[in-house]
């Protein structure tokens, strides 16, 4: 590639980097929720779901598919943008059709989204401006007196390139700086949340919940090392004077709760775990925490359910849906609308102002945050995100041990060796947890307390090995008699199941 063709090469790429900039400040100066690159990636998302997608997420892990997601756009976008610069002056009709199809798709990703505004599509306009013009003022220079093949562009023509090329970048960042400054809602949400005096408990951790295993996961989750799982590429910021949420469909009386309407309202408080369905044996997609929050069956029941409903549809800010049995809405478990984690009002990303926490099941099918609207229905009337994605209607939380000491893969001294970990089986609760070391017989371990049958259960040992590589699995009983099954199957439709075993080495 001459040098001509390479600086056009690198016109085009400061043109796409000019449009993406500039349409993401614009979506922050009007505090739109979505801007067209995450719009577009949810829907790349959306189209791969269940396929490449689901591979993804395995390989990488459910956090990081999305921000690849993201990344892939913009390489794509800008790899388009490079070849489009290498283009001017022969094709410019291919030109501009291009980045008005690129321009198409981000308006249509955005308009899909249920929670996008006018904001995010000027955000689409005032990027496709952009890259009409920067791609008009950064090729001009290289085209006035030669075509893009006519060899290297001399001096002159390259330091007024690089004069125009410095002049657009500084615009540009000048730009993207003034809408990150005028992007206030996230902070001034931020703010109402701090603002908030809701008198939540923190919760004393009970005596006996931890064995004093170094290394087993604590009982109590910190709100910042809680597992964090949803399909949101931007996080809904609503501030609390203007959440909503709307109880109808199968009800005698429809219901719109402002958020002083539901803190006003008798509190109840637990200690509750929640685990993600695409946890595999052995994973960390699961926490414990004590919620504040107020009883979806008292709400309902005000609602009036009418015969025959099923389920209840629940939907997020963000469009999200999943689908709950009502039977786990209006049992004796505290199924709650929950507005505050570990004595602190909801971090934003966990579903600030208001999420549902439903003990025993999955959350792909209950735990919604930025809850906005709940529909009595019954399973036969809808279909929600996951289960159009492969994944069963119901989740009810299968009965699932850890183990977290020894690490996989860890030396140790030989001698005794302390083992240890965790066991769920939440609205069930863990009857007894075994381990195995070296194929030997199964050994029953001692368990810590646990206040209901709805958190998890710290459990521990000791082995006595020699020298050498061994091997520990462990196994959990529930309450209702069940043993953890050895067979192993994947997260998809309704859960891993199978023995947790790892291997250490005892020098």
């Amino acid at each position: 590639m001459n040098q001509s063709r390479r600086l056009l090469a690198l016109a085009g790429v400061l043109v796409g980097i000019a449009g993406l900039v500039t349409s993401q400040a614009t979506v922050w100066l009007f505090k739109a929720s979505n801007g067209p690159v995450s719009a577009v990636a949810d829907a790349v998302g959306d189209l791969l779901a269940g396929g490449p997608a689901m591979d993804l997420g395995h390989l990488v892990g459910p956090t990081w598919d999305k921000r690849l997601l993201v990344m892939g756009v913009v390489a794509f976008l800008v790899g388009a943008s490079a070849w489009l610069g290498t283009l001017a002056g022969r094709r410019p009709v291919l030109v501009d059709v291009a980045y008005f199809a690129l321009a198409a798709i981000g308006f249509v990703s955005v308009t899909r989204l249920p929670n996008s505004s006018s904001a995010s599509l000027v955000g689409v306009v005032v990027g496709l401006i952009t890259w009409m013009v920067a791609y008009r003022v950064l090729t001009a220079p290289l085209l006035a007196d030669k075509g893009p093949d006519d060899g290297a562009a001399d001096e002159a023509t390259r330091r007024q390139f690089l004069k125009r090329a410095g002049i657009t970048v500084g615009v540009v960042a000048g730009a993207g700086l003034l809408g990150g400054f005028s992007s206030r809602k996230v902070r001034e949400v931020q703010k109402a949340r701090r603002a908030l005096n809701l008198a939540a408990g923190k919760g004393a951790v009970p005596d006996g919940v931890e064995l004093g295993v170094r290394g087993v996961a604590p009982w109590r989750t910190p709100n910042e090392e809680f597992y964090l799982i949803d399909t949101a590429f931007s996080k809904p910021a609503i501030a609390p004077d203007e959440w909503r949420l709307r109880i109808h469909g199968m009800v005698e009386n429809e219901i719109t709760l402002t958020y002083d309407d539901l803190i006003k309202r008798a509190r109840t408080e637990d200690w509750i775990t929640i685990c993600c369905v695409s946890n595999e044996v052995g994973g960390d997609l699961i926490g414990n925490a004590y919620w504040s929050g107020f009883l979806i069956r008292d709400i309902l029941a005000e609602a009036g359910i009418k015969e025959g409903a099923t389920a209840v549809k629940q939907t997020s800010d963000d469009g999200w849906t999943c689908g709950t049995p009502i039977e786990a809405l209006t049992d004796d478990r505290n199924a709650m609308l929950a507005v505050a984690m570990n004595g602190e009002p909801l971090p934003i990303e966990h579903g600030f102002p208001v999420r549902m926490i439903v003990p025993g099941l999955y959350g792909f099918v209950s735990a919604t945050k930025w809850l906005v609207d709940l529909e009595v229905t019954t399973f036969d009337d809808f279909s929600a995100y996951w289960t159009d994605r492969g994944w069963s209607a119901e989740g009810p939380v299968l009965t699932q041990s850890r183990i977290d000491v020894p690490r996989n893969g860890e030396e140790t001294e030989r001698g005794t060796v302390r083992i240890g970990g965790s066991a769920w089986a939440q609205h069930t609760g863990i009857e007894k947890v075994e381990f195995q070391v070296d194929g030997g017989s199964w050994q029953q371990a001692d368990l810590g307390t646990v206040p209901d049958l709805d958190t998890w259960v710290q459990w521990s040992g000791t082995a006595e090995v020699g020298k050498g590589r061994h091997q520990v699995v462990v196994r959990a009983t529930d309450r209702s008699g069940y043993t953890q099954t050895s067979v192993r199957t994947d997260v998809i439709p309704s859960g891993a199941t199978g023995w947790h075993s790892i291997e250490f080495e005892a020098r």
